[in-house]
């Protein structure tokens, strides 16, 4: 049985080894990404639907500095280390990777998910990597939202008490 830090890679360099066994396995990689600052249940339900789409879901988790530079400079309220073992420790997620940058595209280009993801706040054609998915004959789904949840939110409610 995995344990949870092994499931955690601090970047894809880590990771590509045993996604380059997936993927001679033939097995069908989903991937998402996000902050998951605040993990809450549209977070845990998102990722259960992903994980529901394929044989193995990969996450991509933004590092501390990239999660400042897209929410400003009070987030992340957890760091990364937090963020991306609570993630691992879900039965649905199967490997979380790091990310410094701005947006995935570069993790997205190792892996080559055959199913990229996001909420359903996010339009098909709006999820970057998108082209490069569906090049290669992947899918791009965008996924339930559950209403009334979010890190934002949270965020404010926690502030305001």
């Amino acid at each position: 049985m995995k344990t949870i830090a092994s499931k955690v890679c601090k970047n894809i360099y880590e990771g590509l080894p045993l996604i380059e066994e997936w993927h001679q396995q033939g097995k069908k990689i989903v991937f998402t990404n996000g902050c998951f600052d605040l993990l809450h249940i549209g977070h845990v339900l998102y990722l259960e639907e992903a994980r529901s789409l394929g044989d193995i879901l990969v996450v991509g988790v933004n590092s501390d500095s990239s999660v400042s530079q897209l929410k400003g400079p009070n987030r992340p309220i957890k760091d990364q280390y937090n963020r991306s073992h609570i993630l691992a420790a879900l039965a649905s997620v199967d490997m979380v990777i790091v990310f410094d940058d701005e947006t995935p595209i570069d993790l997205i280009k190792a892996i080559k998910p055959s199913i990229l993801v996001k909420g359903g706040d996010w339009k098909p054609e709006q999820i970057v990597g998108s082209d490069f998915v569906l090049s290669h004959g992947g899918q791009v789904r965008s996924l339930r939202f559950v209403e009334g949840y979010s890190t934002t939110a949270l965020e404010q409610k926690i502030r305001r008490s």
